[in-house]
């Protein structure tokens, strides 16, 4: 087979339920995709499962997936990923968690991101915290926005902890860190309130830290061994740049990128462009309609969906079709992020591919419905990479 250039085209959350507000349309099908439709009516369309069972529907687990690597063997929690494209050296017998800065009303949780803090005002806090709380067995490192880190000393492997996306809303007893070793991290957020609290200036968008995700030191075999293939990745948050850091990926630094609703999308889109003039590879990821889902805003998913058809895979689709080049597209969400709950679901997620050696198979559009018509349906996920960057499988 001739050398390939690929692209894998990430809309976090992307896949939905059908909504009574879209007339019993899911996001997807609800919004204006023509690139992605274009994508599935000229090769495969079909299901993913990315979240082995018995496993968090996470967006660690599932790119973790997406990228090829079997979730169950390699994954080793959010935090020491996250903790990898920060450069944060997890020392051995310390355990490395994301942090989250979160709102709450002392009884419910509000805000899982403090109303997605400024970089500048995480700053501040997690600095307050490390000056206060950290020591020689504790450390705070600022991550973006919301998302921190905090590095505890000994074994927490088995603190049982509910990532804060997944209770907006709700009480905040019932879903505490519990089990062994919990009492330390519950001592640590409740004395993260006291020091919040007494910051100067009064009251702060964020009254707590929220530690979950945690694990230690994750080591990935490189992506160039296993697919023979160099690139990179794009992304705005930590999680995603972290896994490509741990593959030999190289992560990319661009401008107006922020991990939220406002993300430039059209920046993502050339710097995908520039990256496969020189690599193979390109996996560019955009987190926004997920946190559109976590927010339960209809308007801003669509709005999302639609923005990374004409300004990602538009652009990215017509730059390798000008390459001369033999290339293969993919597009995939992650996993599901349900309007209706707020959160991840484990369910299978619809995918496009079109390119080199992919006869077309219809359906001819993207969306979940379509994807459960057609096929090949990978189960395992983790198996659509190598099918991607070989031969690709009918």
């Amino acid at each position: 087979m001739a050398p390939l250039k690929i692209a894998v085209l990430v809309p976090d959350g992307a896949a939905d339920l059908p909504l009574e507000e879209l007339g019993g349309m899911t996001p997807l099908e609800s919004a204006r995709v023509p690139n992605m439709d274009a994508v599935a009516a000229r090769g495969c369309v079909g299901l993913a499962y990315t979240v082995p069972a018995g496993m968090p529907p996470g967006s660690d687990v599932a790119n973790l997936s997406l990228l090829g690597y079997d979730p169950a063997t390699h994954y080793g929690g959010r935090g020491p990923i996250e903790a990898a494209n920060l450069g944060i050296e997890i020392p051995p017998g310390w355990t490395a968690f994301r942090c989250n800065l979160v709102s709450t009303d002392g009884k419910r949780m509000l805000d899982y991101s403090a109303g997605h803090i400024s970089a500048e005002e995480a700053g501040r806090l997690i600095d307050e915290l490390d000056r206060v709380l950290g020591g020689e067995d504790v450390r705070f490192f600022q991550g973006k926005s919301y998302r921190n880190i905090m590095l505890v000393r000994g074994d927490f492997s088995a603190v049982e902890c509910t990532p804060p996306h997944d209770i907006t809303g709700e009480p905040l007893e019932g879903h505490m860190p519990g089990g062994k070793g919990s009492e330390r991290i519950l001592e640590l957020m409740s004395r993260s309130r006291e020091v919040l609290a007494g910051l100067p200036g009064g009251v702060t968008v964020s009254d707590m830290i929220w530690p979950w995700g945690q694990g230690t030191r994750m080591t990935l075999e490189p992506f160039a061994e296993l697919y023979g293939m160099t690139g990179g990745v794009i992304s705005a948050v930590d999680l995603v740049c972290g896994l490509g850091r741990l593959a030999g990926l190289r992560p990319l630094d661009v401008p107006g990128m922020t991990g939220f609703l406002d993300t430039d999308y059209g920046a993502k889109g050339e710097a995908a462009c520039s990256l496969l003039a020189e690599e193979d590879f390109v996996y560019v990821h955009v987190e926004a309609p997920d946190e559109a889902s976590h927010m339960g805003d209809i308007e801003e998913k669509v709005r999302a969906l639609e923005r990374f058809d004409s300004e990602v895979v538009g652009p990215v689709v017509a730059c390798l079709e000008g390459s001369g080049a033999d290339f293969r597209v993919l597009v995939c969400p992650d996993h599901p992020t349900f309007i209706a709950t707020r959160t991840h679901d484990s369910s299978p997620v619809p995918y496009a591919a079109f390119g080199s050696g992919i006869a077309p198979s219809g359906p001819n559009y993207f969306n979940e419905k379509a994807a459960a018509a057609g096929g090949p349906h990978f189960d395992p996920g983790y198996g659509l990479m190598a099918s991607l960057t070989g031969r690709w499988v009918e």
